[in-house]
């Protein structure tokens, strides 16, 4: 079994934690957990971190996404999508281009939103899902989010608006459909969403669920640690240097080169091209913040 991500493509009508029990039924790896949960009418790119690739969740987890997908006018859902009980209805107004741009205009740049109760967001202790089901409301912090892109377009019916949304990691698409609604005079629940893309992962660079199962067990196609962390800037070490971060000695890393002024993460390549570890730039300097691979320098022990 190899170390990595597994991206794939989640199908409809299964929960992100549905996908990993299959996975792990059928390839049985030592660790196994996903990245981004998508809800079970959503589709897309679901990555899994596969045994050691497991130790780069906390430096994907927090990377922009993007989704595709359509927004249901006139009808409000007790979950904000249409899988929901339907609590409230309006009228539709006409809709122009212009009217379209001008909304998508509206929600772009950094905001705040609510987190819905149907969410895994916890409140107390307890999932806010849980108290939903129970019939409870509460109150929600709002949280800082933030829209890079978002296009508007008539669906197929008047009663039908299509998107596509690129967001801050924690924006939830079916509180920003309900809010867009508002915005257009009338209320809303998300129609279909998916997910095309998790930070630098694409859906086209996705599996299916089906064809993961249908391979022999152990064989995963999964992206190797170096391959999936590629939006960091690689630094090459040589044989002594990468035993000593392995080791975790902070002093180690003075031997590499500077970070650059916009650098955000490093990723440290022992010698035989494995990826060893993450580092970050603080005062114009590499601190470490985690051996990732430590087997990666085992051949160069000084």
């Amino acid at each position: 079994m190899a170390d990595g991500i597994l991206l794939v493509d989640k199908p409809t009508g299964c929960t992100s934690a549905d996908v990993v029990r299959s996975v792990k039924r059928r390839h049985r790896p030592r660790s196994l957990g996903h990245l981004g949960t998508l809800d079970p009418m959503a589709t897309g790119v679901l990555p899994l971190c596969v045994d050691g690739g497991t130790r780069l969740a906390q430096f994907l987890a927090a990377e922009s996404k993007a989704y595709t997908g359509s927004i249901q006018l006139g009808r409000e859902t007790d979950t904000l999508d249409a899988t929901g009980a339907t609590v409230g209805e309006a009228a539709v107004p006409s809709l122009t281009a212009a009217t379209l741009e001008g909304a998508s205009k509206a929600f772009l740049g950094e905001g705040l939103q609510v987190p819905p109760m149907y969410s895994a967001v916890k409140k107390d202790g307890r999932r806010l899902y849980e108290l939903a089901r129970e019939g409870r409301e509460v109150a929600r912090e709002a949280r800082r989010i933030r829209i890079d892109r978002l296009r508007l377009r008539a669906g197929p019916t008047p009663a039908e608006v299509e998107f596509e949304v690129a967001c801050s990691k924690g924006t939830y698409v079916r509180v920003l459909a309900a809010d867009l609604g508002r915005h257009l005079g009338t209320v809303a629940c998300l129609g279909r969403l998916r997910r095309t893309e998790f930070g630098p992962f694409l859906e086209s660079e996705c599996v299916s669920l089906d064809g993961i199962l249908a391979r022999a067990p152990g064989d995963l196609p999964v992206l190797a640690p170096r391959d999936a962390l590629r939006g960091a800037c690689e630094l090459m070490v040589d044989g002594p240097t990468a035993f000593g971060i392995a080791a975790g000695q902070q002093h180690a890393l003075a031997r590499l080169e500077p970070p650059a002024p916009r650098a955000v993460l490093g990723a440290v390549i022992a010698p035989n091209g494995g990826l060893l570890a993450v580092v970050e730039p603080r005062a114009g300097a590499w601190h470490l913040r985690r051996v990732v691979m430590p087997e990666a320098s085992e051949l160069y022990r000084p």
